[in-house]
């Protein structure tokens, strides 16, 4: 059976700013849970939405790998490497801090929010050389199956980083099953829900619900309404 932990939407963090709406799934700045500090190897998620126009200023990161996935808008991103770009939705980002970088984030547009996961990882190198990169996804490529989208190997689908972890994207019909098998034995896998409804082991999950499983070898998935959800497998310790 495993052991899990559940997250209701409704039970998140909740900092809003004005110009910066962030629900946190995690403990983040001046939430904090010690109940809810992280689920293994994962640290932050964070759910932003970003008014038109509006973004963080330059700040620091060392020893984190952040991985940045638009859900919706044009996210403008500058940083200490030199690295210019903008990421949109279908995009993944992903920025090994290592020894520091600083960067800068922001809606690009005057006219419509940006929406994105902020998501670190726990490294397991510490100090390493800062790196940058991003990729495109076809959308086809998870309709109905679970597309790779970060992995711990460069040569492997999606982009890449310091850590044990897997990360899966999928877009499923209304009614389609499917299992997702643990591809290193003690880690975990915590579910987030993009859109829509879908059942995990039995457990029922609707938008924006957090399900972390761990001790388990493989998940089953029913999407019990057209569904998007992000699967993200890490090490529990």
């Amino acid at each position: 059976m495993g052991n899990s932990v559940l997250h209701k939407a409704e039970t998140r963090g909740d900092a809003d700013h004005g110009w910066l709406h962030s629900r946190h799934t995690f403990s983040f700045a001046d939430y904090y849970d010690p109940e809810r500090i992280n689920f293994g190897m994962l640290r932050v998620l964070n759910d932003d939405y970003v008014a038109p126009g509006m973004g963080f200023g330059t700040h620091p990161h060392d020893n984190m790998e952040i991985v940045s996935i638009p859900l919706e808008g044009d996210l403008e991103h500058k940083d200490s490497m030199g690295n210019i770009s903008v990421i949109n939705h279908g995009d993944i980002q992903v920025m090994s801090a290592g020894t520091g970088i600083t960067h800068s984030e922001y809606n690009k547009n005057k006219d419509k929010p940006v929406k994105f996961l902020q998501i670190w990882i726990i490294p397991n190198q510490r100090n390493v050389k800062p790196r940058y990169d991003q990729i495109t996804l076809n959308s086809k490529d998870h309709h109905n199956k679970l597309q790779q989208v970060v992995s711990p190997n460069q040569a492997d689908d999606g982009v890449w980083i310091y850590q044990k972890a897997w990360f899966h994207l999928g877009q499923f019909d209304k009614g389609f099953f499917t299992d997702y098998n643990i591809k290193l034995k003690g880690n975990g896998i915590y579910c987030f829900v993009l859109s829509g409804d879908v059942t995990i082991n039995n457990q029922q999950l609707n938008l924006r619900d957090g399900f972390g499983v761990w001790d388990v070898d493989k998940l089953i998935v029913k999407a019990d309404t057209d569904t998007e959800l992000l699967l993200m497998e890490v090490p529990m310790k």
